[in-house]
């Protein structure tokens, strides 16, 4: 056993069915899902909200707003994260690659924007925009029942509240 202190936020998976987790309870996040590719990022809705409930989540403390599309994500990531009522905030949304260089230009500012209100605000900001070459790997990514990227983003918010709160313990 190593003889220093450990913070370990990881949110443990559920040990079986019908097993209550606790990983939500007392946490406010808000979720910001882009509305273009819609279809694709309302799975991730999906899959996020339904880790929030699987643990122990306040339907009344999951927010959800929608922005126009991936690069609009980060101006309410700021301004959900400034408010003092989130203890994370989870931007969600798709950029498919085309023909130009619109992907790079929206995926990257989308990243760099959302990086940035985490680091300015102290707010965990959650990077769940799918950057994929096609629909078909969008749509793998963001079913719920294979490789739910919005559950993994919600996952990912629930162990940076928890590991910031030890570390404000500590």
């Amino acid at each position: 056993m190593p003889n220093f202190k450990i913070i370990d936020g990881a949110v443990r998976p559920v040990a079986g069915p019908g097993a209550a987790a606790d990983a939500a309870r007392g946490c406010s996040v808000a979720m910001i899902a882009a509305r273009f590719n819609g279809d694709i990022v309302d799975r991730m809705v999906a899959g996020a909200s339904a880790v929030w409930q699987r643990q122990g989540g306040d339907p009344e403390r999951l927010l959800l707003v929608r922005a126009p599309g991936a690069f609009e994500l980060p101006l309410l990531a700021r301004r959900l994260a400034t408010t003092g009522r989130y203890d994370a905030v989870i931007a969600l949304g798709c950029v498919i690659r085309g023909d130009t260089a619109h992907f790079d230009f929206v995926a990257g500012e989308a990243a760099r924007g959302i990086a940035d209100a985490a680091r300015d605000t102290g707010v965990p900001v959650i990077f769940g925009v799918l950057t994929t070459e096609n629909v078909e790997q969008a749509l793998e990514r963001a079913d719920p029942g294979r490789l739910n990227k919005g559950g993994e983003a919600m996952d990912a918010a629930l162990e940076m509240i928890r590991a910031l709160r030890e570390i404000s313990a500590s």
